[in-house]
């Protein structure tokens, strides 16, 4: 029984996904939905996603519509949306709310850059300490002796390789988001 490379694969893989959905919080200065799916809303008593109490589209480049479908819950969903901290100015118009987004400056741009940048860090860590526990599983195989030093190395270089991919994949993400942001 070697280390299960899938389950590291699969392990690497929720790395990125996650890095994927960090970063489809981030502005870019076009109109993005996602931008607005992990704002909580007060509904009912209870804070919920704000896309189960509405529908989130981008009839412009420029501009969120929020249709919020029960009318006692607009001026919650506007003020949640103006209390973010995503510079966004929410204006309701009986059941929909329009969010224009507006153009970045430059130093945002660039201050955007810098959390895109942590973030992919946290995912290569990640990345790496998935590999770090692979590595790890070889070591104590091959101690307890059920692999030889050969396939230790073996699958080593099979766990770096995948770890090399990944880490790959976070770098290529990283300079498209940048790319995105910058405007370029």
């Amino acid at each position: 029984m070697t280390a299960d490379i899938n389950e590291l694969r699969r392990r690497m893989e929720g790395a990125v996904k996650s890095l994927h959905t960090e970063f489809g919080g981030l502005r870019t200065g076009r109109a993005n939905a996602s931008l607005l799916e992990h704002i909580q809303v007060e509904a009912y008593g209870n804070m919920v996603a704000l896309n189960t109490v509405s529908n989130i589209s981008i009839p412009e480049p420029h501009l969120l519509s929020v249709q919020v479908w029960d009318k006692g819950n607009v001026k919650s969903v506007e003020k949640a949306i103006n209390a973010a901290g995503l510079g966004l100015n929410a204006a309701a118009d009986g059941q929909l709310v329009r969010v224009p987004i507006p153009p970045l400056s430059q130093e945002r741009r660039v201050e955007l850059t810098k959390i895109a940048g942590k973030y992919s860090e946290s995912a290569k860590v990640a990345v790496r300490n998935v590999r770090r526990e692979g590595m790890d599983t070889l070591k104590k195989q091959e101690k307890d002796g059920d692999i030889s030093k050969d396939e230790h190395t073996k699958q080593g270089e099979v766990i770096q390789k995948l770890t090399d991919e990944f880490i790959k994949k976070i770098d290529d993400a990283q300079a498209v988001k940048e790319k995105e942001i910058l405007g370029n």
